[in-house]
């Protein structure tokens, strides 16, 4: 696949980083198409620099954001960044599923009368984790029109976690899979802890079923550029389990 990028990578007052600690301040915005946007944010695990891919999209009303960077990142760093490159401001934002690198920052943007949407099931999950939830909970899957752009959520059943949910863009054949969605680059599942791996691999068959010839696949973690990472993801499923048989 050819892909012309052009990339804004934006390093904010970055600080020294310590074996454990977040980085706070990096953030790298990565253009995919005229209106779309990959952001990337970054934490410490130990000694590994880990990586979390969200996306926005530039409408005629304003920007939309899907998921949001790691836990204690300068939130207001991403709308600065944002608004200063567009002129825009973020109008709506979506997680895909309750983890801190999708959900964190709601409690902030609703603070900035930003409307939050999750699934109910995510909103569950979050009150039970006593993380930051969503205004606005998606009882079944839901078609958004903002302006001149049109979207639609999509649950195909557990895999990463039990509620995570993918977003599609009809026009622009551009699927945000998430964390549901391993990166070409993924030697295995990475965490599991909140896993169905039985139902994984029929949620992705759904997911290739019912959007087909996308142009573009964004992936939860690191490389999102290839379009074979819903058949990897399935690679990966049957090697986990046969190492556990």
């Amino acid at each position: 696949m050819k892909i012309k990028i052009s990339k804004l990578i934006i390093f904010l007052l970055l600080s020294t980083i310590a074996i454990g600690q977040t980085i706070k301040n990096e953030l790298k915005i990565t253009q995919i198409t005229p209106n779309f946007y990959v952001y990337s944010s970054y934490k410490m695990f130990g000694t590994k620099k880990q990586d979390a891919n969200a996306m926005y999209v530039v409408t005629s009303k304003g920007v939309v954001i899907f998921d949001s960077p790691w836990d204690d990142f300068p939130y207001q760093s991403l709308l600065d960044s944002i608004e200063l490159r567009h002129h825009k401001k973020v109008i709506l934002a979506i997680a895909t599923h309750s983890h801190e690198d999708r959900t964190s920052g709601f409690d902030f943007y609703k603070q900035n009368g930003i409307k939050t949407y999750t699934t109910k099931l995510t909103d569950k999950i979050s009150i039970k984790k006593k993380q930051p939830r969503a205004q606005f909970l998606m009882s079944k899957d839901t078609i958004f029109n903002v302006g001149d752009t049109s979207f639609e959520t999509y649950f195909a059943g557990a895999g990463h976690t039990k509620d995570n949910i993918v977003i599609w863009f009809n026009k622009e054949k551009i699927l945000y899979g998430g964390c549901l969605v391993k990166s070409i680059d993924a030697p295995d599942l990475e965490y599991v802890g909140e896993a169905n791996i039985k139902e994984w691999p029929k949620t992705i068959r759904k997911v290739q079923s019912k959007f087909q010839n996308p142009n573009y696949i964004i992936t939860g973690h690191h490389d999102w550029t290839s379009l074979r990472v819903l058949d990897h993801t399935l690679d990966l499923l049957k090697l986990y389990n046969n190492k556990s048989k």
